[in-house]
């Protein structure tokens, strides 16, 4: 059963279109400026599109995947037209992303023998890691489920009162030690608390600092190992949180926490407020880890999970 059991509807289309309005209208003003009084797309124009896409976070090494497989098109077809060259990124870009193991989809599904379901959130402070957990938590009891989160970043004060200002206003229950805890024993409070009471997802909040990898790897490590002991295959989806608006300083972050932990799934947030929505596109591909949510406004609503049909079609689309 999905975390949300509706079809990517009209509001959610809109809500996207808007969320990206930034980055398209970046995406497509320096594209026009590639085509100025070009007809066909020839080596120069190729050049230009690549600085576009590198100057909007695509990535280096995807830019060049995907100026490669237009080069592919040109040589095949032998001509192609300036006016078709947007469709025909749209499509490379539609395509790379199912390569990626980003698939079209409008639910986040829970297995129906995982109960409770823990989801494990990582990412540095600032990425907006809190608010992620809070509105993940209002969709799935908005749409039936029983929340119970968990407060192990406790090596800051305001980490724990922000998530118990969260629980308290999508009213969720909260399990929290105050600040000092051991995140791992908070997270064997929480997931006893859940067990006990047969909730259906538990969301584990961690520490939100970027100390060297070897520390970060053994605090999760700990924490999962301890979770373990309360339901063996816990955790099941182990979430990395990432600020879009920040561009390649995310990308970093994705390599310093895939480094130390194993990570299921990716969140980004901030698209709402940015030109770099080019990063979601570079990261897919450069780690091969599911986009599930993406943060596109600052509405309960507005953290949507990830549709990469719809994505590419209000990235690209000039309608």
């Amino acid at each position: 059963m999905g975390f949300f059991g509706k079809l990517f509807g009209k509001e959610e289309k809109q809500s996207l279109d808007q969320g990206l309005s930034k980055t398209k209208e970046s995406f497509f003003g320096k594209i026009a400026k590639v085509v100025a009084g070009k007809s066909n797309v020839d080596a120069e124009v190729l050049d230009n599109l690549e600085e576009v896409l590198i100057s909007g976070d695509v990535g280096v090494n995807t830019t060049i995947k995907i100026i490669k497989r237009i080069e592919d098109r040109v040589a095949r077809d032998k001509y192609v037209s300036t006016s078709e060259l947007n469709g025909i990124l749209k499509e490379e870009v539609a395509a790379l992303l199912t390569e990626n193991n980003t698939t079209d989809t409008t639910s986040f599904d829970i297995p129906a023998d995982k109960k409770p379901y823990v989801l494990m959130v990582v990412g540095v402070n600032g990425v907006g890691k809190t608010t992620t957990i809070g509105k993940l938590a209002y969709q799935l009891k908005k749409s039936g489920k029983s929340v119970i989160l968990g407060a192990a970043d406790t090596f800051r004060a305001a980490a724990v009162d922000q998530l118990t200002i969260w629980s308290q206003r999508v009213d969720v229950p909260i399990v929290s030690q105050g600040m000092g805890a051991d995140p791992a024993s908070v997270a064997f409070d929480t997931l006893s608390s859940a067990k006990a009471k047969n909730a259906d997802v538990v969301i584990i909040d961690t520490a939100g600092r970027l100390h060297n990898k070897v520390n970060l790897m053994n605090e999760l490590t700990k924490i999962k190992n301890v979770m373990k002991k309360v339901i063996p295959d816990a955790p099941h989806e182990v979430l990395l949180v990432l600020d879009a608006s920040t561009g390649q300083n995310a990308v970093e972050q994705c390599r310093q926490f895939t480094a130390a932990t194993d990570v299921t799934a990716l969140a980004l947030t901030k698209l709402d407020g940015t030109a770099k929505g080019g990063v979601v596109i570079g990261i897919s591909d450069e780690f091969k880890i599911p986009v599930r949510y993406i943060g596109v406004g600052e509405k309960m609503e507005d953290l949507q999970v990830f549709n990469r049909a719809e994505f590419v079609d209000s990235l690209f689309s000039k309608n």
